[in-house]
């Protein structure tokens, strides 16, 4: 544990190890490998503190509960917060309240009926997370995941891209909770070595539980990000016909924050062919598919990092399919065509965001934040979420372009589509 050398430094620079440590060491035969990253502490009903720390038991994931009467010295429980079988190791475990309606977040400690909890995990076997939303029993210190979602690699995930060792904390200024997670590379290792560096945190997002279902989450940027608008391109109306690339000029794509609303047709299920892949994911899905496929609605979306000529560019696209029965809509990230580098990763990502069944005139939205060799994208405000990292040859600073484009047959329009060009962060720009 440290503690700040000057309490009364506001941006606390400094910091010191208290002479107790270490506070944590793994007992009771826990292999020393397989035991890290404790969460935020919270207060119990019984005045005493409590931490989760990431563990497991072969092949069960599992949370080691930790309770302290002063923050230094720690008893474990005799049993775990919760655990899952054939998870594997749990790294980086998260455990927070988040409240049944509205976007606030909550105090670690909060108690009452009008929340619900989240744990989350990150796989050390898979190298992605996944969350759970349920109940935290006080009187028994367990959780208990509702039944709305997969308790296991197959459980909901905050990013289905490259995301993951994320933390969040409660920021009781603005009364929001922070979600912070890592963005590794998919370049070489030489890449790395040349440039000196690898690895960067995601853009900060605010995180809250979706009062509609209580079953899932929502993430958006945090608000601070706006502030490094700069040059701003506004389209209107623009009718994305089956084949059409449009380009968003008047910014410098490389860095930039975009923002479109898609009016969809009426569609009836009828309309769409034979079900794809019934026993296949969503990434799977997005791969097969990818951004140059033509179907009754989809793929449309952006073109992002792109080059002049399209040799190179990295599609973030929404599509419906028909899907065990239902039409669903996709959103997926395509890095196939990314860069004409042939060392780097260039996978699909993709999640589903929503039934769709038979509906009318539907419009849907989509932000995507480019910082040269990253690509975050929300869809539906924050239903669904995938960082990729993309590493152009030819699409780099102002040759960097941006599209809209639809491949699909039938029309879409963007009907409201603002880009803005972003300046470089630093403390003096944030606010």
């Amino acid at each position: 544990m440290v503690v700040p050398k000057d309490a009364s430094d506001p941006l606390l620079k400094e910091w010191v190890k208290v002479p107790q440590n270490p506070l944590l060491v793994p007992k009771f035969g826990i292999n020393g490998s397989s035991f890290r990253d404790p969460t935020t502490g919270w207060l119990g009903l019984d005045g005493k503190w409590r931490i989760v720390v990431g563990n497991k038991r072969k092949r069960r994931g599992v949370a080691l509960l930790y309770r302290s009467k002063d923050f230094v010295h720690w008893v474990q429980a005799k049993h775990p917060l919760h655990s899952s079988k054939f998870t594997g190791m749990w790294e980086c475990p998260d455990f927070y309240p988040v409240p049944l309606s509205g976007n606030k977040g909550l105090d670690t400690s909060a108690i009452g009926h009008s929340l619900k909890h989240v744990l989350k995990v990150s796989l050390d076997d898979y190298k992605y997370e996944y969350y759970t939303v349920g109940t935290y029993l006080r009187d028994r210190d367990q959780y208990v995941p509702d039944n709305t979602s997969s308790d296991d690699e197959k459980g909901l995930r905050y990013d289905y891209g490259k995301f993951y060792a994320s933390k969040t904390f409660f920021d009781q200024n603005k009364q929001r909770r922070i979600l912070w997670g890592w963005i590794n590379e998919s370049d070489s290792v030489s890449d790395d070595q040349s440039k000196g560096w690898s690895g960067v945190q995601a853009i900060p997002r605010t995180i809250w539980l979706d009062h509609a279902t209580r079953s899932w989450l929502l993430q958006w940027p945090v608000s601070e990000v706006e502030a490094l608008r700069r040059k701003k391109t506004l389209k209107q109306n623009i009718d994305l016909n089956s084949g059409s690339v449009v380009e968003i000029a008047g910014i410098n794509a490389a860095q930039a924050d975009v923002e479109v609303s898609f009016d969809l047709p009426r569609l009836e299920i009828a309309e769409f062919e034979d079900e794809v892949g019934v026993n296949a994911t969503a990434q799977q899905l997005c791969s097969r598919v990818g951004s140059a496929a033509r179907t009754v609605v989809g793929p449309f979306g952006l073109l992002v990092l792109a080059s002049k000529d399209l040799n190179e560019r990295t599609a973030v696209f929404f599509q419906i399919v028909r899907y065990r029965k239902e039409l669903k809509l996709l959103l997926c990230s395509d890095q196939s065509r990314s860069s004409l580098q042939s060392d780097v990763d260039k996978t699909t990502y993709g999640t589903f965001v929503n039934n769709v069944g038979s509906f009318e005139e539907k419009s849907i939205s989509l932000r995507v934040l480019v910082d040269h060799s990253i690509v975050e994208s929300f869809g539906e405000g924050g239903k669904a979420c995938i960082t990729a990292r993309a590493y152009p040859t030819l699409a780099l600073g102002k040759d960097a372009h941006l599209y809209a484009f639809n491949n699909g047959t039938s029309t879409v329009t963007a009907s409201k589509l603002t880009a803005w060009e972003m300046a470089s962060s630093n403390n003096s720009t944030l606010s």
